[in-house]
C-alpha cells in the first residue's frame, strides 16, 4: 500500500511525500534523493524492502523543496541548512515515534548531515542506521571532474557563475527540449562504465522537473558545507558509505574522509561506477540498505525486550514489597 500526500512547511513551500510498507513496522526507512534529482532515483531501492515480505520498513521519501513534484523555492531558503530543518519536519510529521534509518545520495547525504548538525537530540534519540551514498562531507574539496587541477579549476568558475545565473532566473524548469541536448554531459559527468537507457531517462526527467532556482541556488551551500566534525560524533549508528571509483562529483576521497570519520562505518568501492549508484548500481545499494535496516530492527527488538525485562523485574520487586509488607502486618497481628 503507497500513499502519497503534501505537507506545507512553516514557510509555505509544499513537500511531495510518498509512504509505503506497514504502519506497525518497527524500523521506518527515509530516502532522500539528490540535487537536481527527485524521489524516483530509489525505486529500486523502494522494491527491495518491500521484498522483505513481513520484516518489510515502513519507507517514506519525498521530493526536496524545488525538486519533483514539491513546490518551488526562494532563494534564500535553497540551502543545506534549510534541507536539514525540512527532514527534521518530515521526521515530526511522518513518523514521530520509533527507530529510523536514514539513506541519503548526493546531497540527500549532505542533508542528512545538516540535520545531525542542526538536531542533534533528535537525531541521537531517533537514528538507528545510515545509509549515504555517492556524497561528501567536504562540500567541493575533493570535486575535480575527473581532470586535471587547473582544468577543473576553470570548470568550477564556468559552474559557479552558470549557478548565479540559473539560480535568479525564478521557478521555471528546464524545457522538454533541451533536455536531449544536454544528455551527453549529464552521462558523462554522473554515470559510470555503463549507463542503462532507463537509468538516463530518469535522471534526464527529473533533471527537467526542478526548477532552475534549485539547479543554481543550491550551488554555494553545497560547495561550502563542512561536516566532518559533525559525523566524527555519531557513534553507535550502524553505517554504510557507498561510492563509484568513476564518481566525478564525490570521488571516492570523499567517502573515505566520511568512513573515517564515523565511527564504525563501513566502505564500499564500486569498480566502474559514477555517481548515480542507486540506479547504476541497484542490487548493491539495496543490498547494503536492507542489511542496515535489518540491524536496525534487530536493535530496535532487543532494545524493545530489554524494557520489557526490566518491566517485569521492577513489577517482581514491587510484588515482594507487598507481600513482604501483608506477611510483617499478619505476624503483628498474631
Amino acid at each position: 500500500m503507497t500513499d502519497s500526500s503534501e505537507i506545507r512547511l512553516a514557510d509555505g513551500v509544499r513537500l511531495h511525500v510518498t509512504v509505503s510498507g506497514p504502519a506497525d513496522a518497527p524500523v521506518t526507512v527515509v530516502l532522500l534523493h539528490g540535487w537536481c534529482q527527485d524521489q524516483q532515483t530509489w525505486n529500486d531501492q523502494v522494491a527491495a524492502l518491500s521484498a522483505m515480505g513481513r520484516k518489510a520498513p515502513r519507507v517514506i521519501a519525498y521530493d526536496t523543496r524545488g525538486h519533483g513534484r514539491s513546490g518551488s523555492t526562494r532563494l534564500g531558503s535553497a540551502t543545506l541548512d534549510q534541507l536539514g530543518d525540512d527532514l527534521a519536519e518530515v521526521l515530526r510529521r511522518f513518523a514521530p515515534s520509533g527507530p529510523v534509518v536514514l539513506a541519503g545520495h548526493s546531497m540527500g547525504g549532505m542533508t542528512i548531515m545538516e540535520y545531525a548538525h542542526r538536531h542533534p537530540a533528535e537525531f541521537a534519540a531517533r537514528v538507528a542506521g545510515l545509509l549515504l551514498v555517492s556524497t561528501t562531507a567536504e562540500g567541493h574539496t575533493h570535486t575535480h571532474y575527473g581532470l586535471p587541477q587547473r582544468v577543473a579549476g576553470l570548470l568550477r568558475a564556468g559552474e559557479t557563475f552558470g549557478a548565479g545565473l540559473l539560480a535568479r532566473s525564478g521557478a521555471w524548469c528546464p524545457h522538454r527540449v533541451v533536455l536531449p541536448a544536454l544528455r551527453p554531459a549529464v552521462q558523462w559527468l554522473l554515470f559510470g562504465d555503463e549507463c542503462a537507457e532507463s537509468a538516463l531517462r530518469v535522471t534526464l526527467g527529473a533533471l527537467g522537473r526542478a526548477s532552475l532556482r534549485s539547479i543554481g541556488g543550491f550551488r554555494a551551500s553545497v560547495g561550502a558545507q563542512q561536516r566532518l566534525d559533525t559525523l566524527a560524533t555519531l557513534t553507535d549508528v550502524p553505517a554504510a558509505v557507498l561510492v563509484g571509483d568513476r564518481d566525478r562529483l564525490t570521488p571516492t576521497a570523499c567517502a573515505e574522509s566520511i568512513a573515517g570519520a564515523l565511527p564504525g562505518a563501513t566502505l564500499e568501492v564500486l569498480p566502474g561506477a559514477g555517481h548515480m549508484l542507486p540506479l547504476e548500481r541497484p542490487e548493491e545499494v539495496s543490498t547494503a540498505l536492507v542489511t542496515i535496516v535489518r540491524r536496525a530492527a534487530r536493535a530496535a527488538k532487543a532494545a524493545t525486550a530489554a524494557k520489557a525485562g526490566k518491566a517485569a523485574t521492577a513489577a517482581a520487586k514491587r510484588e515482594r514489597r507487598t507481600t513482604g509488607a501483608d506477611t510483617t502486618r499478619c505476624r503483628r497481628a498474631a
